[in-house]
């Protein structure tokens, strides 16, 4: 078990299987030393647990914790390609999108489920750039989605 698996365990998580694609893409593609992700829905067993905007349907306390949901998915999504979480030199940037009733303003806050995750999991290699996006809808009415970039080390 790498380092960063047994951290998760640490937390009382586990690395879920990779989210398998609901169009035509990857989960996960490596260039050089990077590997960049697609965007990560809150999939649990296969479906979502809530669906709707943040801000009606789905609190902002809901939301956030759909965003872990999101980088753990991402993160074996990460080591599908990488082969071995502790390879991550780094978190490079994570993008999040938050399907968002028309007076919701707190995206920062639902993004920060996935940035604290990160920082749970991986220290200071999970510090990051990032955006947090409202939207009007995402894919299968998902409340949450996260992306992520990050740098691996040398093979």
């Amino acid at each position: 078990m790498s380092a960063v698996e047994a951290r998760l365990a640490e937390l009382g998580l586990t690395l879920p299987p990779v989210v398998p694609p609901v169009a035509a893409y990857q989960p996960a593609v490596q260039s050089g030393v990077y590997v960049f992700t697609a965007g990560q829905l809150p999939m649990v067993d296969g479906k979502l647990p809530l669906t709707g905007k943040v801000g009606a349907e789905v609190t902002a306390e809901q939301a956030k914790e759909l965003a872990r949901t999101c980088a753990l998915n991402g993160l074996a999504a990460i080591k599908s390609v990488a082969g071995d979480l502790d390879r991550v030199a780094r978190v490079v940037k994570v993008v999040g999108f938050v399907a968002s009733a028309q007076d919701f303003t707190g995206q920062p806050g639902v993004i920060n489920g996935a940035s604290e995750l990160l920082g749970e999991v991986l220290g200071e290699k999970g510090v990051h750039a990032r955006s947090a996006v409202g939207v009007a809808v995402l894919p299968l009415d998902a409340p949450v989605e996260v992306e992520f970039q990050v740098e691996l080390t040398e093979a």
